[in-house]
């Protein structure tokens, strides 16, 4: 029944204590730190049931990263990056570009071909310190919103009461505790990716990767729930590739745009205020079109 599991829900297949192949969350280290990451929506006091704090999440650094899959082009040759602790750094690119690549490498599942070093300034292991969140919901059908936000301590053999009260009370964050027992089916596509970012939450995971996360919802259901990650999230160092400029200006302390082949990174451009910001911020519209000239003109500044 779990390989059952792992072949329908890759998410989770890196769930139990076993060394992964895949860019899932999951990996238990006893010993990661866990950040402040759930804030409540609706500014209710924390529950019990709520995360252990810690003082800050860990940055994450790559320092002469170069990777090419087996036979194929050089994807990355000599790439030096850095991912700013604490904070929420958006990628865009062209679609093929190595974004989503770069995130399986920092989640240290990608190996063969790789070389450099990948490294978090608390000096821990990658091992346990990533979670996932994919442009598709996974969630598995015959679980309810409960046990799917669940899924990962139940594979990990950790469910508990404390952890379906803590499960109950991010449900409640994201507006969905109508539907604590429902089925997937029932629910629309903005509420499915509601679940997906609580299943995400629910790993307790100081850095979060984010593969095209809102993608696939409408246009008034992704700027609802880019509001609510942004503020869910705070207080973890977040890596989030995009399509979508205007998203990555809502939500990103720092964009970079990855172009090319061998990819490289451009310099940060640094949007003013913090996230989430207005879509119609003259700001933010302004720079809108200067990071649309960044992607036609292959990243430069």
């Amino acid at each position: 029944m779990l390989l059952l599991l792992f072949l329908y829900d890759p998410l989770y297949a890196s769930s139990h204590d076993l060394e992964s192949d895949y860019p899932w969350s999951g990996l238990k280290d006893e010993n990661s730190p866990t950040p402040d990451l759930f804030k409540s929506m609706n500014n209710s006091t924390e529950t019990n049931s709520g995360p252990a704090k810690c003082q800050s999440a860990p940055g994450v650094f790559l320092e002469n990263v170069s990777f090419a899959y087996s036979g194929g082009e050089e994807i990355f040759r000599s790439l030096n990056f850095t991912v700013e602790s604490g904070q929420w750094t958006c990628i865009i690119g062209p679609s093929g570009c190595g974004k989503s690549t770069l995130l399986r490498l920092i989640s240290g599942t990608l190996r063969e071909g790789f070389s450099g070093e990948i490294r978090f300034s608390d000096g821990i292991s990658h091992n346990g310190l990533t979670s996932w969140m994919a442009q598709k919901d996974l969630l598995l059908p015959w679980l309810t919103v409960l046990d799917n936000v669940c899924l990962g301590t139940r594979l990990r053999g950790e469910i508990s009461s404390e952890k379906r009260k803590k499960a109950i009370s991010l449900i409640e964050d994201a507006g969905l505790v109508a539907y604590l027992n429902s089925l997937p089916s029932v629910l629309s596509g903005g509420m499915r990716q509601r679940v997906a970012l609580m299943r995400t939450l629910m790993e307790d995971r100081s850095v979060i990767l984010m593969d095209e996360p809102f993608s696939a919802l409408d246009a008034l259901t992704r700027l609802k729930l880019q509001d609510l990650a942004a503020d869910m999230v705070k207080g973890a160092t977040v890596l989030m590739v995009t399509h979508d400029p205007l998203e990555a200006l809502r939500l990103g302390h720092s964009i970079y745009v990855m172009t090319g082949r061998p990819a490289q990174l451009s310099k940060p451009l640094i949007p003013p205020g913090l996230p989430p910001r207005k879509p119609g911020d003259p700001a933010i519209v302004s720079l809108q079109a200067e990071l649309i000239d960044r992607l036609e003109g292959g990243g430069e500044t």
